[in-house]
């Protein structure tokens, strides 16, 4: 079956493509946008190899922008809607974008961007007017419709989500064939069973690695792509129902705001055709997927990746119901556990986690970075720590930058968040290490109640106390602060960095 935007706009232009909120976009409508970006580019000199990079909220633009830069052999990095000025600027500097399209929703602070990032060629502006950019609408409204001569096989280049430093650009050569649906669509299409009945909700930006990558390849299988301008947990619900929704994505702190839900809405909620609930991005607390499963049954399933794109591995509800906590066996790429000698270690050793069989990534102009990704066999990493099973079954500890060293012991972060989660008078919880003086670092535990009135020192002496008991004296953190939000980028992930500078002020 040939996988292409094109293939459904030419045979069913009005089946619908996209629906953001109330408004619909048909494939035949989708196509001509994608035709009509792939021309206006062309027409600015963008080129096989060149950059562009978009700046736009959660609308079917996107993914004519991405679709239209992708057939005239583009890298295209989405730069998040969230970023400050300054943290814009560095991805449009760092990427050496020679285009840049900007939504003008996004507000009137963009007009300072060109003088930030001056190697741009052209600045583009869609709906509406930016001071200092080109507006795209014009150009769009009077440029064919058609395909653009010698079409090419662009890519997209991610950039990682910086929660420890600078966001880093993710490149890989261009393929040197044509191909009218990127590999990683073809990939996710036959691992995730996509077809053209399928129905996907995307919940999260779609400036992120995975909603626009799903979103790109359930649009090429045929499907309909049902977007979240933002998450709200009873609108969520509201659409898996009305909308017959066959796919989903989401992160586990969606999953605890779904939870949160009064218990009426939850127990009315019917979704008949809901058959897979994607989950990945951060860890998952165990009681939390297990109260999802529970409520929504064995339609759950886990897959571990990342922007690097080094690997992926996924595990069903069955699955992980008999191994919990495990984020499944590899499906992409095969699974290494390596010692710091980068010697391979035996099933149930923690270690750095590797796969092999991927076509390599580089971090674009950091070639220092990506040699700390890479071991000497030529295997690389997302960074995290973890162990295999006698089975295959992955299971993470942590991640490599968040390890604390305390008196010579490594301490896991996330060994310690999952032991503090089973006391049920915690809602969340984050660690952190913290410098001093004695041991070198000491870990530091962020603590979110499920009840917002609780008296905090009698809930910090609670915690201690219990901490002592469940992870002994070395591991258990001294030091408890109760506060009534983690910070979390808007994929989902926790920013530990914002806890270390709350630390360090």
């Amino acid at each position: 079956m040939t996988l292409d935007l094109r293939r459904w706009a030419l045979e069913d232009p009005e089946r619908l493509a996209v629906r953001v909120g109330t408004v619909s976009t048909t494939y035949g409508e989708l196509e001509a946008q994608a035709n009509r970006v792939a021309r206006v580019l062309r027409e600015y000199g963008i080129e096989r190899g060149d950059h562009v990079a978009a700046l736009m909220g959660n609308g079917a633009s996107v993914f004519a922008v991405v679709w239209g830069a992708y057939r005239v052999g583009a890298y295209i990095t989405p730069v998040p809607s969230t970023a400050s000025v300054e943290d814009a600027a560095y991805i449009v500097r760092d990427c050496g974008a020679r285009a840049v399209i900007a939504d003008a929703c996004l507000g009137d602070g963009l007009k300072a961007l060109p003088s930030m990032a001056d190697q741009c060629a052209v600045w583009l502006a869609l709906s509406g007017e930016i001071p200092g950019f080109i507006s795209l609408d014009p150009l769009l409204a009077k440029a064919p419709d058609t395909p653009v001569d010698n079409e090419s096989s662009g890519a997209l280049m991610m950039y990682t989500s910086g929660t420890t430093g600078h966001p880093k650009g993710v490149w890989r050569a261009l393929s040197p064939t044509v191909s009218a649906c990127p590999p990683f669509a073809q990939d996710l299409i036959a691992m995730f069973d996509v077809s053209e009945n399928s129905r996907y909700l995307s919940t999260a930006p779609l400036y992120h690695a995975a909603p626009l990558r799903f979103g790109l390849a359930f649009l090429a299988a045929g499907g309909s792509v049902f977007v979240m301008p933002r998450f709200e947990a009873s609108k969520a619900l509201e659409l898996l129902q009305n909308e017959q929704i066959t796919h989903s994505q989401w992160v586990p702190t969606m999953f605890q705001r779904l939870l949160d839900l009064d218990e009426r809405q939850r127990a009315q909620f019917k979704a008949p055709h809901h058959r897979l609930a994607l989950h990945s991005a951060a860890p998952c607390p165990v009681p939390v997927k297990r109260a999802m499963i529970e409520w929504w049954g064995p339609i759950l399933e886990e897959y571990y990746s990342g922007s690097e794109g080094v690997g992926l591995t996924a595990i069903t509800s069955e699955e992980w119901l008999a191994r919990p906590g495990s984020v499944g066996r590899a499906r992409k790429g095969t699974l290494h556990i390596l010692d710091e000698a980068e010697n391979e270690l035996g099933a149930g050793e923690t270690g750095r986690v590797f796969f092999s069989g991927i076509a390599p990534f580089a971090y674009h102009g950091a070639p220092e970075k990506t040699a700390l990704r890479t071991s000497r066999q030529g295997w690389q990493t997302f960074g995290d720590l973890g162990y295999a099973d006698a089975d295959g079954y992955l299971f993470l500890t942590d991640r490599l930058d968040d390890m604390i060293i305390s008196g010579g012991v490594n301490i896991y972060p996330q060994e310690l968040e999952a032991a503090l989660l089973e006391m049920p008078e915690i809602a969340e919880v984050a660690v952190v290490g913290a410098p001093d003086h004695e041991f070198g670092e000491r870990p530091v535990a962020f603590v979110v109640p499920r009840q917002s009135h609780v008296d905090p020192i009698v809930l910090a002496e609670a915690i201690g106390a219990f901490a002592l008991q469940r992870l002994g004296r070395i591991k258990r953190p001294r030091d408890i602060r109760i506060v009534e939000a983690l910070p979390y980028s808007p994929q989902g992930k926790l920013l530990r960095r914002e806890l270390r500078r709350q630390l360090a002020s």
